[in-house]
């Protein structure tokens, strides 16, 4: 049982150490809603979405105002809509028919963002998966509310070179349809591999088809806490460091364990996970980069940022398993340039580079998240940089994802501004030698040989 005297313990944490839980994620499933028929299966998706969540936001206000634990954002996950428009989509046209219903949906409940505009096209790609995929950029440009996500890899099935070199065009128009505003439309685009069925955190997350007809995903932070936590210790060995770490994600665990029982018992939804990542934001005191310079780092970059990345995620996992009975999505580390105010400064004084952020992905929860690129960055290099980040993730069996956004007539030494949590970044150098006949090759890079369990 948790009980209001765990939740009291944490009041320091909430009140001087922006200890938050970042996200309710409702996750519906939409297989019942196909249909031949586009205008029916239009008004399938926006009947079940409004019908479910409907108070989704109510009810997070009503927890958060019972229990004074701030819940930043509610939001929804849907079955990829790649599956959901197989049969009545025939064009790219009508799959942003479909974004702007999702988005029409978004708003009516009020959630600020909701993710499922996805494709899963590890081993190949359909003719629907490519017609979503080709329309992501229109649909980014004209709906606020949606998230976008492709799955071009696995442990299992290998990389999909042919979707590899398509998302690096993809992700390009994106950023040229959206150049008025520093090119956002990329920061609701995300390319994985190994992608999750139960990730709560936007912009990847869907609703996988092994998941019931809905759940609710509870996404919790506190970045800022484990720091406050490691500075009253810091001359202490590693023994301690890791104890510290580990009892703290602990605490903020059993804080969204509470709050998804009471979001589960409130809504009538089963609690599918928490995710226990540490998710930065762009205030300060709340970042991840910070906790690794109070491990001993003088700027994240240094040599010994990738161990001590390693550490802290490690424990995090360590401590957040204990207190919550199912955990689940990405769970460790974010290290988001553009929301994490101590990654910013560590990039802009170049401590910090796309390459050694590349090599932190190793041990990190996600991958290289939130970075901004020069806006002439070729579609080829982009690709490649997909291509690097997936075969990581593809060869060590993790969750890897790769969210640039090149923002279109900047350059390095300027900024993109993209405001709220997604913040603004310096733009980082991108390496300008050609991967351009790497890329243009077609078919998939083989599973590595340790897949063959079975």
């Amino acid at each position: 049982m948790i009980n209001v005297f765990e939740v009291n313990e944490t009041n320091k944490m909430i009140e001087q150490e922006k200890l938050d839980v970042r996200t309710i994620t409702m996750g519906i499933s939409l297989l019942d809603c196909c249909d031949s028929d586009l205008e029916m299966t239009k008004k399938k998706i926006y009947q079940k979405i409004t019908e479910y969540a409907r108070d989704l936001v109510k009810v997070g206000e009503e927890i958060a105002c019972d229990y004074g634990i701030p819940i930043v954002n509610k939001r929804i996950s849907i079955t990829p809509i790649s599956l959901v428009g197989a049969s009545c989509c025939k064009t790219s046209d009508d799959y942003v028919a479909l974004a702007r219903v999702l988005d029409r949906a978004a708003k009516e409940v009020g959630v600020n963002f909701i993710g499922g505009y996805s494709a899963l096209v590890s081993k190949g790609m359909t003719r629907s998966d490519e017609l979503l995929i080709r329309s992501i950029p229109r649909a980014m440009e004209v709906t606020e509310r949606v998230c976008s996500s492709v799955n071009v890899g696995s442990t299992k099935t290998g990389l999909n070179m042919d979707a590899v070199r398509m998302m690096g065009e993809i992700v390009l128009e994106t950023a040229e349809r959206t150049k008025d505003q520093d090119s956002i439309g990329c920061a609701k685009l995300v390319v994985f591999c190994n992608a999750p069925d139960d990730n709560p955190f936007m912009a990847g997350a869907f609703h996988g088809v092994t998941e019931a007809d809905a759940i609710i995903n509870v996404g919790v932070s506190g970045p800022g806490v484990v720091k406050c936590a490691l500075e009253q210790i810091p001359d202490a060995d590693f023994e301690t460091l890791c104890e510290t770490i580990k009892r703290t994600a602990f605490k903020i665990t059993r804080v969204g364990q509470l709050v998804a029982q009471e979001a589960s018992r409130r809504l009538g939804v089963a609690f599918g996970i928490i995710d226990l990542s540490l998710a930065p934001t762009p205030a300060v005191g709340d970042s991840v980069a910070d906790i690794l310079e109070a491990i001993g780092l003088e700027k994240v970059g240094a040599p010994g940022t990738t161990a001590a990345l390693a550490l802290l995620n490690d424990q995090v996992k360590k401590g957040g398993v204990m207190a919550s009975s199912y955990v689940g999505g990405l769970s460790g580390a974010f290290i988001p340039v553009s929301e994490d105010q101590g990654m910013i400064d560590a990039v802009a004084t170049g401590a910090l580079t796309i390459e050694k952020l590349e090599a932190m992905t190793c041990v990190c929860s996600v991958g290289l998240d939130m970075i901004a690129i020069p806006g002439d960055t070729s579609a080829a290099s982009i690709s490649g940089i997909i291509a690097d980040e997936a075969a990581i993730g593809m060869v060590n069996q993790k969750t890897t994802a790769v969210r640039v956004i090149p923002v279109i007539g900047k350059g390095v030494g300027e900024t993109a501004q993209f405001g709220g949590l997604l913040g603004y970044a310096p733009i980082i150098p991108v390496n300008r030698w050609s991967c351009g006949q790497f890329i243009s090759r077609k078919g998939r890079i083989p599973a590595p040989i340790h897949s063959f369990k079975n």
